[in-house]
C-alpha cells in the first residue's frame, strides 16, 4: 500500500480502522514500568501482558510498534478506552500534527523526521502520543526511532524523569522530537551553504535539481513542524488536569524551541528561493560572455570576409589580380585589421 493514500479511506464510516501507510512485518509491544526505585522491561505482542503493570501505580510507558496490525491496535483501543476516532488517526499516517484532550487522556499527533543522506532527503515517520493517568502510550509505524535517549535516562536513572510522573514522560518524547529539527535544520543549512559555492562557482544542470529537492525538503519540514505552534501553545496554556504545574514550564520550554525552529525554517525558504534567482543569473551572465566571445569572432571576421568576397568574384579584368605581390599583401591587411579590431576591444575594454 502506497505511503499517505487517501483512496483507501473514501466512503468508509467515521472510526473505521484503516492503516494507510506501507505494511511492515514487524508487530511489537515494547513497555517500561518505572518509579524511583526500579525500572522494569517488557516486550510482547498481546496488550492484555501490560494491562496489569499500568494498575500498580508506577509510570508505564507503553510503545506499539506496526500499525499495519489493525486488529491489535482496536484491542488496544479496547483496553483503554480510546475513542474510535483516535484509533482512526493513528492509523492515518497523512493526520497533520493535532492535540485532543478528553476527560481521561491526552491525545498528540507528531511526526518523527530523520535526514537520509544518501537520497538528499528528510522522511517522515507519523508518531501518535497519548497521555492518562498512570501511562504513556506510543504508536509509531515501523522498529527503530529517537527515544533512545530517554530510555537511557529512565534506565540510568539520570535527571528527574524517575521522580516524575508521566505527564514529564510525555513531555521528554516531545522534546526529544523537537531537538531532532534542529538537527534536520542544521543539515539541511549545510546543503545550502554547499549549494551557494556551486551555484556561484559553477552551476550545472543538476543544480536545479538540488534546488527543488533542497525546497521540498523545508516544504516537509514546515508542514510537520509548522502545526506544533499551536499544539504547545495549546497544552501549556490550557493547563490540563493530566499536565501537572511543575511540567508547564517545560512545555512552555519546547513551544520556544518550536517557535525558534519555525524562524529558522522561513529564513531557509528565502535563502533557498534566493538560490534559484542565483542560478538563474549566473547561467544567464555565462550565456552572455558565450555570447559576447562569439560575437567579437564574428565582428573580426567581417572585413576579413569581406576583403574575401570582394576578391573572389573572379571578374577577368580587376585591379591587382595579376599583380605579383597582390596575395601576401592581401593577406597583411587582413591581419592587421584583425589585430587592430582586438586592440581596440582591448581598450574599450570589452575583451
Amino acid at each position: 500500500m502506497k505511503k499517505g493514500s487517501f483512496s483507501v479511506k473514501r466512503g468508509l464510516p467515521p472510526g473505521t480502522l484503516v492503516y494507510t501507510g506501507r505494511h511492515v512485518e514487524d508487530f511489537e509491544i515494547e513497555v517500561i514500568d518505572y518509579d524511583a526505585e526500579k525500572v522494569k522491561e517488557l516486550k510482547t505482542g498481546k496488550i492484555e501482558d501490560c494491562l496489569p503493570l499500568i494498575e500498580k501505580g508506577a509510570v508505564t510507558w507503553i510503545n506499539v510498534i506496526g500499525l499495519h496490525n489493525t486488529e491489535a491496535i482496536r484491542k488496544v483501543g479496547e483496553h483503554l478506552n480510546l475513542h474510535p476516532l483516535v484509533l482512526e488517526d493513528i492509523l492515518n499516517v497523512t493526520q497533520r500534527p493535532k492535540v485532543e484532550f478528553f476527560d481521561d487522556y491526552i491525545f498528540l499527533v507528531l511526526k518523527m523526521l530523520t535526514y537520509n543522506p544518501e537520497l538528499r532527503k528528510i522522511e517522515s515517520e507519523h508518531i501518535s502520543v497519548i497521555l492518562g493517568q498512570k501511562f504513556v502510550l506510543t504508536f509509531q509505524e515501523k522498529r527503530g526511532d529517537l527515544f533512545d535517549p530517554v530510555r537511557g535516562r529512565i534506565r540510568s536513572n539520570k535527571g528527574i524523569i524517575r521522580k516524575r510522573g508521566p505527564d514529564y514522560l510525555f513531555y521528554a518524547l516531545i522534546d526529544v522530537l523537537v531537538d531532532n529539527y534542529f538537527y534536520m535544520l542544521e543539515k539541511l543549512g549545510d546543503e545550502i551553504e554547499e549549494l551557494e559555492g556551486e551555484v556561484i562557482g559553477s552551476p550545472a544542470s543538476g543544480t536545479v535539481h538540488k534546488i527543488h529537492e533542497l525546497k521540498r525538503n523545508l516544504i516537509e519540514l514546515r508542514r510537520s513542524i509548522w502545526p506544533l505552534r499551536e499544539i504547545l501553545n495549546l497544552l501549556y496554556k490550557e493547563k490540563p488536569d493530566l499536565i501537572k504545574e511543575e511540567t508547564i514550564p517545560y512545555l512552555r520550554d519546547v513551544y520556544d524551541h518550536i517557535i525558534q525552529v519555525i524562524e529558522i525554517i522561513e529564513s531557509l525558504r528565502e535563502t533557498t528561493g534566493g538560490l534559484l534567482d542565483v542560478y538563474l543569473s549566473s547561467v544567464s551572465n555565462k550565456m552572455n560572455e558565450v555570447m559576447k566571445v562569439l560575437t567579437i569572432i564574428a565582428t573580426i571576421f567581417m572585413p576579413i570576409t569581406f576583403i574575401a568576397g570582394i576578391y573572389g568574384m573572379n571578374f577577368e579584368y580587376m585591379p591587382e589580380l595579376k599583380w605579383r605581390w597582390g596575395y601576401p599583401v592581401v593577406l597583411i591587411a587582413m591581419l592587421i585589421i584583425s589585430l587592430g579590431m582586438i586592440i581596440y576591444f582591448r581598450r574599450k575594454k570589452w575583451l
